[in-house]
């Protein structure tokens, strides 16, 4: 078996090495222009000249969730593509969103603010029940995340694509049903994948539909929100804030509106880090599995584009 890593801004030795260890008969490379053909490969973000001097491909394993990156490049027919289920991402996913959750619910920046200016300051409990926490995509990772938020008691709702239950949230589907689900919600959380059909989705008509003093976290992708019609929202007050961990360019521009803004919290795309044993033994089980002729799970439909 011959496996190929190429992934971009990603330090190459410690997975050459594990990936190495985890099947000492295998060939494991790093990719260049020209190098070998190679059965399997390990991805992120690769360019084009990898797919067009790799047709040989049986799958490309992408090191991360989301693999809008790969679907905008020629993949060859039969090279399937796969991402991780979770690898440890989910976990750190829910992590983030309660901690941005409860930092606006418990008004913490406030109270962050005021003690820089030694002052001992009250405020009144907020009430959950005045902040159901909507999660837009019902994955892996957003599946997750409804369960972590709803232990905390909040009202928690769900939407997704296709029909899912799950116990504990209040659970929406299709296009038909968004708007209800938007109106429903006062604190959204973005875990869509990016598709075509999801692009821009985070926009004034939707951030409109949402509770008044309404809350956005997006820690999906940066082209599914509408930069300024968030500005324009935190402006009129519709919006009362948000926690950003995703953005169209990265990293963010200085100078962009979003650093300097009172009610903008911004983190730079670490909210679900790829842990490398997590991943490298979730790979390495798909590759044994497909050498064996059995099927794996996280094959992306390239019609649905996840």
């Amino acid at each position: 078996m011959r496996i190929t890593f190429c992934c971009a801004d990603t330090k190459p030795e410690p997975w050459l090495a594990a990936l190495r260890r985890a099947l000492p008969q295998a060939d494991v490379s790093l990719w260049h222009s020209g190098a070998p053909a190679a059965d399997y490969a390990v991805v992120w973000a690769p360019p084009q000249v990898f797919f067009d001097e790799q047709p040989q491909l049986k799958a490309a394993f992408n090191i991360g969730a989301g693999v809008d990156a790969l679907l905008a490049l020629k993949v060859p027919a039969h090279t399937r593509l796969v991402r991780l289920d979770d690898a440890g991402m989910s976990v750190q996913m829910a992590e983030y969103v309660c901690h941005a959750l409860i930092r606006h619910t418990r008004e913490f920046d406030a109270y962050e603010a005021d003690t820089r200016a030694q002052n001992w300051s009250f405020r009144k409990p907020l009430d959950r029940a005045d902040f159901p926490v909507g999660v837009l995509g019902l994955g892996v990772l957003g599946a997750r995340v409804a369960q972590a938020v709803a232990q905390f008691e909040f009202p928690v709702l769900g939407w997704s694509r296709s029909a899912k239950h799950m116990a504990g949230v209040q659970c929406f589907s299709g296009a038909q049903e968004l708007k209800q689900f938007l109106s429903k919600t006062r604190v959204l959380v973005n875990l869509l994948p990016l598709t075509p059909e999801t692009e821009n989705i985070l926009n004034r008509d939707t951030l409109s539909q949402l509770q008044s003093g309404a809350y956005l976290i997006n820690v999906a992708r940066g082209r599914h929100l509408v930069e300024e019609d968030l500005l324009a929202l935190l402006d009129s007050g519709h919006v009362a804030g948000a926690t950003l961990d995703v953005f169209r360019t990265e990293p963010l521009p200085a100078g962009h509106p979003f650093w300097t803004h009172p009610r903008i919290t911004v983190t730079p795309h670490t909210s679900a880090r790829t842990l490398r044993s997590e991943s490298i033994a979730q790979i390495v089980g798909k590759m044994q599995a497909m050498e064996r002729g059995e099927p794996v799970a996280g094959v992306v439909d390239l019609v649905r584009g996840y």
